[in-house]
């Protein structure tokens, strides 16, 4: 970025392809959630790992608070410490060689909790912690519905982690992640999900309390669940990340409305194929990512679907295609609209599939006007593990 640029400046003046946001839906997406969570009574523990900004944890937090945030990445841990965070779950299961980085965070006075379901990595977490003088703390990840990872909510595992953690470390609750919810197809599914999510939740923290290990931490969620849930009962935390954006994948399963989309990717047209009913752009899968995260959803929206400089999406105009840095823009399959008229020159924006494979794929955030007229600011994002 460079550090003389000035703005305001024109939507038109900056070079494409970039990552556009819209501060005014970014700001409804956030009080969306903080308002049901506050109607739960629970704790808000915000997901960073989408946005990895902390312009943007700004308007979630306002400029002193320091937290709760979780993160995907040490990197995300270390970046947002910088800025004086000083509450971060890393929300990925800890391998031995990195605790040396917890804590050296610990140190600087940042509550670091990790993440593990495994002996494995528990006895890695009780030897550091022995070695630095400094009891780790940790959550337990559960699986509620065999999307990826974590131990079931009852057994014996969940109870051999715990007595190593509790015994050597911190063990400071349970953590789960309704993973699947992101393939549910109505919302009486992602209640489904989320009542399920709350359930197994709970099953495992008296798992834990029944043999007298603590359990402080309950913490559940996802943005799907953390939108439908109905109970939090046994609950004490909700983590979402994605709802600040909302991406396509999310309005295809019913959680926002395509008018809540925060995030695009501004391109200009290079190009036409007329022969083949193509638009060329000079967005390719190095600004859209290959998320195809849609394919298999009611309406498959390519790899993004296309709206005017102004946000006005054109029914049925989506990117067909990728290549490195060209993207191919066709009507979708039985579309009965003619391709419209759309010249070399003029510029577009593209709604994504997945707001986090998308935004990785840039370094900074061009913050667009309520008009979509002018560029107000550029927010740099921080990339890396």
């Amino acid at each position: 970025m460079n550090p003389t640029t000035s703005f305001p400046k024109a939507i038109h003046d900056a070079d494409t392809p970039y990552l556009a946001l819209d501060p005014g839906r970014l700001d409804r997406n956030i009080q969306r959630l903080k308002t049901r969570v506050e109607g739960f009574g629970v704790t808000f523990r915000p997901h960073m790992k989408t946005a990895k900004a902390v312009d943007v944890a700004r308007r979630l937090f306002g400029a002193n608070e320091t937290g709760p945030i979780t993160v995907s990445t040490l990197a995300e841990a270390e970046y947002f410490a910088d800025y004086g965070f000083r509450d971060i779950l890393y929300a990925v299961g800890i391998t031995a060689k990195k605790l040396d980085r917890v804590i050296a965070l610990r140190r600087r006075g940042v509550d670091v909790c990790i993440l593990l379901d495994s002996p494995e990595q528990a006895e890695a977490v009780a030897a550091a912690s022995h070695q630095s003088g400094d009891r780790i703390p940790a959550l337990i990840e559960i699986d509620c519905d065999g999307h990826r990872a974590g131990l079931p909510p009852d057994g014996s595992q969940l109870l051999d982690v715990g007595r190593v953690l509790n015994a050597h470390a911190v063990l400071r609750g349970v953590m789960l992640h309704a993973g699947e919810s992101y393939y549910c197809r109505s919302g009486a599914e992602l209640v489904a999900a989320a009542d399920n999510e709350q359930k197994k939740a709970a099953q495992a923290a008296e798992t834990l309390r029944l043999v007298g290990l603590p359990c402080p931490v309950v913490s559940v969620g996802s943005t799907p669940t953390a939108h439908f849930a109905r109970d939090l009962s046994g609950v004490t935390e909700l983590r979402a990340g994605v709802f600040m954006f909302f991406d396509l994948v999310m309005a295809g399963i019913g959680v926002c409305k395509l008018q809540d989309l925060a995030l695009s990717v501004v391109t200009t047209v290079i190009g036409h194929r007329p022969e083949k009913g193509w638009i060329i752009v000079d967005a390719g899968w190095m600004a859209m990512s290959r998320d195809r995260g849609t394919a298999n959803q009611t309406v498959d929206q390519g790899y993004g679907l296309v709206a005017s400089i102004e946000g006005t999406v054109f029914d049925d105009l989506v990117m067909v295609s990728t290549n490195q840095e060209h993207g191919i823009l066709a009507m979708r399959s039985g579309a009965t609209r003619s391709l419209p008229d759309l010249p070399v020159g003029i510029r577009l924006r593209i709604y994504p599939n997945h707001a986090c494979a998308t935004s990785a794929q840039f370094d900074r955030y061009h913050i667009i006007s309520d008009d979509a007229d002018t560029i107000t600011a550029v927010w740099p994002r921080m990339r890396g593990w």
